[in-house]
């Protein structure tokens, strides 16, 4: 049997994974890893270096979804993760760290297998997008995104320097554009959380 970290942002998200998971659900760790790809990347790392017997990383928790990509309540896999706001501004736009030859803004996602989910690519942003200009300049830089969320890449970025695989899972609770806090449905993404804690940490443990 494999044993999974499971990374959350905040308590919330962890107690609705809790929620979902048999009492006696045998090597799944969840941690609380703090709001932000750099707090994800360090709780992440640490927990990795002072035990080392863990098989695979995961991402979990609540994010956005793109229009069109998917509905609220619905469950975003990612392909490859990309930290969209990480390079430098210029006249001529938005610089990534792969124009600028710093490294990539880009790492691999993995599956899960038997999730019912939309897969494509999600960013992790270091801001969350308030405006439908913003979102509309996301989605003309990536046009694969489906969702954001806000640590996917630091944690993804922490197993792979520990050489393991990785996932990130997200359940929508609302869509990337305007911000809008009466239209988010928490409610229905916590419940989606719960209902795939399950299955997902059954699918890792079986690869």
């Amino acid at each position: 049997m494999n044993r999974i970290l499971i990374v959350t942002a905040v308590e919330a998200e962890a107690e609705a994974v809790r929620r979902g998971l048999p009492e006696a659900q045998h090597g799944v760790t969840v941690l609380v890893g703090g709001v932000g790809s750099a707090q994800a990347a360090a709780a992440t790392a640490r927990a990795l270096a002072l035990d080392s017997g863990y098989d695979a990383v995961l991402s979990l928790g609540i994010g956005g979804a793109f229009p069109g990509k998917a509905e609220l309540g619905a469950l975003l896999l990612a392909r490859r993760v990309v930290a969209a706001d990480l390079g430098a501004d210029s006249p001529a736009g938005f610089l990534s760290v792969d124009e600028l030859g710093f490294g990539s803004a880009t790492l691999d996602g993995g599956r899960v297998p038997g999730l019912d989910a939309v897969v494509g690519t999600i960013l992790t942003v270091n801001t969350a997008t308030g405006t439908d200009e913003r979102a509309a300049e996301l989605m003309e830089r990536h046009p694969a995104a489906v969702g954001e969320a806000m640590e996917g890449y630091g944690v993804a970025a922490a197993a792979a320097l520990a050489e393991l695989p990785f996932a990130e899972v997200r359940a929508v609770s609302n869509l990337v554009g305007k911000r809008d806090r009466d239209a988010w449905r928490l409610d229905l993404a916590f419940a989606a959380l719960t209902a795939a804690a399950r299955p997902i940490a059954e699918g890792l443990e079986a690869c």
